[in-house]
């Protein structure tokens, strides 16, 4: 370390470094390169104009200084090479990358001792017409450096984007890594708290190497990260143990990175959303999902708690529910049934953890199953319209049950099974509690047109007026309850016509109107007569 480079403490955090050759190779042709001290790959800190004889104790290392050549002019201090040697001396001892060499107004050419004090010492010498001035080279320089961190910016959003598609994999922990050793250069081991591996990437030592490291993670706490250097065929390797966290300081396992050079900063940023991702996870698959769990459990082992419980086991239960759905104890949850739509996209190829998750945020609850015809959910949520509009989007569409209690939820996943057919056929949400009771009311008018269209297809293909007075006079009739006197009189024909008609009705329907399963069925098939009807329209005739 030069002996005015910052504690590693005190560092900024770049998350790029622009180099003294991509420097140079920026600037303008008119900028010559007196002495190349092959150092272009050195980072550069900062372009700093100085005129003072010593301007050490004011630099850091890695800086480009600028100077019109006033600290070699005669007068004072004395001048000639051995000012220049010194100077140049000086600026190699404080980790100077370059030093520029203005001309004019002082000299018109760089003095030939300078070029070789900095051919002695190693320092690159850049001299700087009079047409360029200082304060466009720092102005180039910070260009430079936007637009590397902007560039480190994008790679870093890219490689997170990237790290997420991995979390919602079917198999995140091993697609994290596998995403890890490409951004970064790195073998990784993901350790569980048995000491058995639980995951890899890369060509990592044996397990039997990092026993030492592993035991201080896993007898440590708190944050931190445990380092070691291990000897291998291939020479040294940096080695990295990363403890994976509980949110009670539990230590849940433990990421090992190795690599054979230190990571940048940039590096250095995507391994810590790794940590961060891989606790989440091993926390979910822990202690997050406890309440689910204990639930679970708990009614598979005792399904008789429900109706026959105490109270004291059935608040238990409750409790359970409310931390399951976000909730609370006394509030009450919605059964939350969901059908794709023909146009909605197949499940994900990479497995049902992105579906399962994605329900589980929109309806804030861990109570979501997957099912052969979408998903069943449980929630606190009301479902209003803008998270119903934000399913259907999707190309979903839903159940919506009623609020009811942790004793009422069988009961209300029944009702939501029972209006799932009408959902699919009609493709449209529906909500159990702004739905009519009723036979027609369930059935929905697509279900009542096709069935309607099934029954009365006969009489439906009949003429218009022929199709019309068929469908009054059994209408009539099926609402007298089959009186032949009180269909007569509604109709203004005689008791025995009536019969008649009914009778050529019944022979061209191919229906025994004397059971009361036909008669019901007519009935509600006539509710959706007219949308079933060819041209859209049926009248009673006079």
């Amino acid at each position: 370390m030069r002996r005015n480079a910052p504690p590693a403490t005190d560092r900024p955090d770049q998350l790029d470094a622009v180099t003294l050759g991509q420097f140079l190779a920026a600037l303008p042709r008119e900028v010559v390169v007196l002495n190349d001290a092959g150092n272009g790959q050195a980072p550069l800190r900062w372009v700093e104009p100085s005129e003072l004889e010593d301007p050490t104790p004011y630099l850091l290392d890695g800086e480009f200084v600028l100077t019109a050549g006033l600290p070699f002019r005669d007068g004072g201090g004395g001048g000639g090479p051995e000012r220049a040697d010194e100077y140049v001396r000086r600026l190699v001892a404080a980790g100077v990358a370059a030093l520029g060499f203005g001309l004019e107004p002082y000299y018109d050419a760089v003095p030939d001792h300078v070029v070789a004090a900095c051919r002695q010492h190693g320092l690159t010498l850049v001299e700087v017409p009079a047409t360029v001035p200082f304060a466009a080279l720092g102005l180039e320089f910070s260009k430079l450096l936007e637009s590397g961190n902007a560039q480190v910016f994008r790679q870093l959003a890219e490689t997170n984007r990237h790290l997420m598609r991995a979390v919602l994999s079917a198999r995140p922990e091993h697609e994290l890594l596998a995403a890890l050793i490409q951004r970064v250069p790195v073998w990784a081991v993901l350790v569980g708290t048995d000491g058995r591996v639980r995951a890899r990437a890369g060509a990592a030592v044996g397990l039997s190497q990092l026993q030492p490291l592993l035991k201080r993670l896993l007898s440590g706490s708190g944050p931190r990260v445990e380092t070691e250097t291990l000897e291998t065929s291939e020479g040294s390797t940096l080695v990295f143990g990363h403890p994976l966290r509980s949110t009670r300081d539990a230590t849940l396992g433990s990421l090992v990175l190795g690599t054979s050079r230190p990571l940048t900063p940039a590096q250095n940023n995507v391994v810590s959303s790794v940590v961060g991702l891989l606790e989440l996870l091993v926390r979910q698959r822990t202690s997050g999902s406890l309440a689910p769990s204990q639930l679970a459990t708990a009614l598979l082992l005792h399904p008789e708690s429900l109706s026959d419980g105490d109270s004291r086991g059935l608040g238990s239960l409750q409790d359970l529910l409310a931390q399951s759905v976000s909730g609370t104890r006394q509030g009450q949850v919605r059964v939350v049934q969901g059908v794709r739509a023909q146009a909605a996209a197949a499940p994900a190829a990479d497995g049902p953890v992105r579906e399962l998750l994605q329900w589980r945020r929109l309806f804030d609850t861990k109570m979501v199953e997957l099912t052969d015809y979408g998903f069943t959910a449980v929630t606190r949520l009301k479902v209003d319209e803008p998270l119903l509009s934000e399913v259907e989007q999707l190309g979903w569409r839903l159940v919506v049950g009623e609020p009811t209690g942790l004793s009422g939820l069988a009961a209300a996943y029944r009702r939501a099974t029972a209006l799932r057919p009408r959902v699919a056929a009609g493709g449209r949400s529906l909500r159990e509690e702004e739905l009519t009771w009723s036979v027609t009311g369930l059935l929905g008018g697509d279900a009542g047109a096709l069935l309607a269209a099934r029954l009365l297809a006969p009489v439906l293909e009949l003429d218009a007026e022929r199709r019309a007075s068929h469908l009054r006079l059994l209408r009539s009739w099926l609402a007298a309850h089959g009186s032949w006197d009180a269909t007569a009189k509604d109709v203004g024909l005689h008791r025995n016509s009536v019969r008649r008609q009914i009778n050529a009705v019944a022979e061209l329907l191919g229906m025994d109107l004397g059971q009361a399963q036909a008669r019901a069925e007519l009935w509600i098939a006539l509710q959706y007569a007219e949308d079933a009807a060819p041209d859209g329209q049926v009248r009673d005739s006079a």
